[in-house]
């Protein structure tokens, strides 16, 4: 953050200023990637030698151009807000009737409700009970700093859940490796956190300490080619190198799929800590990294530079002559027992969707004995496990990308055995058990990139609610189609291209080092 020079005058901070700013921060950083992270991924997808790896990152830097231009959200899934506010100790405020969280609040439900980019509601009240939707995304988690000086600092971020699910805590002993940590704990993470992304890691303070200084440290800039560059000159230094390239060694790559780049950078954010203890956190930031900073001084709300366009690469997809079309209309059994893991497939037609309260009341439902409800039929059909944002203008629907499939594994057994469904669409790897129940019923999963809902909404061209519209964007949807690209993650013979895709690469990355 920039340092400023401080006057022993008091600065009043305006409460509508703050709010106004904090909503033109998420709205901003709803549509706009850091240049930073534009410009690692353009490194990551220039270096990548893995087909489906290099597709995956085209496909994210290709969405998040097209938020820039389009205004709209990079992902469905537009987060929970996380906020770091530095305040002066010298700042006054001109009203005193709100607090801190109650500002920061107001300008969320001010972003996440503006007619022109609505963003998706995503916080549900009572967690271990009804879980019900607030409708605005509030509250938000605030976190607090009293610094010296009289302005304001804030850093603010939108974290998917997805990505929030495969934050790692540990208490390790004061003698143990973290890097030797992250290596065997990164591959237990799935793809589900979208990478590649960024590594934020707490080290030391207590065990909640550590974790508010790893989401701390994910607000940082990538930068870690700087450092190789000129080398690590501090213990944490050598350790964000150690890890860096451990993890890349894995051959994870992005969307699970096997690759050269798993993590673009690794930052780490320390506090001392007790003699007996070491805890360490680890959490991901996915590939719809979003996060801002700015600076309250008294004159006025923050003013946030929109990026240059020129600052995205150009990057197109060629769709090749030979790639396999798809009808899912008229598609039979015997059709997909031709497709094979890892091969790129272009849908058109109807696919349901549904994702995890559709899964628990369908779950109800059948084993009730009452059935689903009228509109809701499987048989030969798609499900694409989606929680859309709302449409704007003449947009059928607003993004919407894939969410982590691994959180419906629970409810796919039963899916297969009882509704006639036929393949599955969503993003991250299957469980062992349900790619079992997938090769017994001889089914599929498809996966979308996940980080590109931009780009995948265009492919929508109707939608529609049938079934559980009280559950807004966990309603069950029909859409139509045309050219959604897909690769098969798990074919009917139980080939999971989340596991051979990283086991080839780990081998090729090990070789080449060799």
């Amino acid at each position: 953050m920039s340092s400023h020079h401080e006057t022993s005058e008091n600065v009043v901070i305006k409460q509508a200023d703050f709010i106004e700013s904090v909503a033109d921060a998420l709205q901003y950083i709803s549509y706009y990637h850091p240049k930073d992270f534009v410009d690692a991924m353009s490194q990551a997808y220039e270096r990548e030698q893995s087909a489906a790896a290099k597709d995956a990152i085209a496909q994210i830097l290709i969405n998040s151009r097209m938020s820039a231009e389009g205004k709209r959200p990079l992902c469905q899934d537009t987060g929970i807000v996380t906020t770091f506010v530095k305040i002066g100790m010298g700042v006054k405020w001109d009203k005193t009737d709100m607090t801190i969280q109650q500002m920061v609040d107001e300008g969320v439900r001010r972003a996440y409700t503006n007619p022109d980019n609505p963003l998706r509601a995503s916080i549900v009240a009572d967690p271990a009970g009804s879980r019900k939707n607030t409708k605005d995304n509030t509250p938000s988690v605030v976190h607090i700093d009293m610094v010296p000086g009289n302005h304001v600092e804030v850093a603010i971020a939108a974290k998917g859940g997805g990505s929030e699910n495969k934050a790692k805590m540990v208490m390790l002993n004061p003698s143990d490796d973290i890097a030797a940590w992250v290596e065997k704990t990164l591959p237990t993470m799935g793809a589900g956190w979208c990478p590649p992304g960024m590594l934020g890691i707490g080290i030391g303070g207590t065990a909640e300490k550590a974790a508010v200084l790893a989401k701390e440290a994910l607000m940082e800039s990538v930068d870690i080619h700087e450092l190789m560059a000129r080398g690590a000159q501090t213990s944490e230094e050598k350790l964000r190198l150690d890890i860096f390239e451990r993890a890349n060694n894995l051959g994870i790559g992005a969307q699970g799929l096997g690759g050269l780049t798993t993590v673009l950078d690794v930052k780490i954010k320390s506090a001392p800590t007790h003699a007996a203890s070491k805890p360490v956190v680890m959490i991901p930031n996915c590939a719809a990294t979003r996060h801002v900073h700015f600076h309250l001084d008294g004159t006025g709300p923050a003013d946030l530079a929109p990026p240059s366009l020129s600052d995205w690469p150009e990057i197109t997809r060629e769709v090749g002559s030979d790639v396999r079309r798809v009808n899912l209309d008229t598609v039979t059994q015997a059709d997909i027992e031709q497709w094979k893991s890892g091969e790129t497939i272009l849908l058109s037609g109807k696919m349901l969707t549904g994702r995890d309260a559709a899964h628990k009341r369908i779950q109800s439902l059948i084993e009730s004995g009452e059935g689903l409800p009228e509109g809701v039929d499987f048989t030969g059909k798609f499900i694409y496990y989606v929680g859309p944002v709302d449409p704007v203008g003449n947009e059928v629907v607003g993004p919407a990308g894939p969410t982590t499939a691994t959180r419906m594994d629970k409810f796919t057994d039963l899916m297969l055995e009882k509704t006639g469904l036929m393949g599955m669409i969503g993003k991250a790897e299957r469980g062992p058990a349900t790619v079992e129940s997938i090769k017994k019923h001889k089914a599929v999963y498809l996966m979308a990139v996940g980080g590109a809902a931009y780009l995948v909404s265009k492919a929508i061209k109707k939608s529609r609610v049938v079934a559980f519209a009280d559950l807004g964007m966990e309603a069950i949807y029909e859409f139509d189609v045309e050219d959604m690209p897909v690769t098969v993650a798990v074919d009917s013979n139980g080939v999971n291209a989340h596991e051979t895709g990283p086991a080839i690469w780990k081998v090729n990355i090990a070789n080449a080092k060799a």
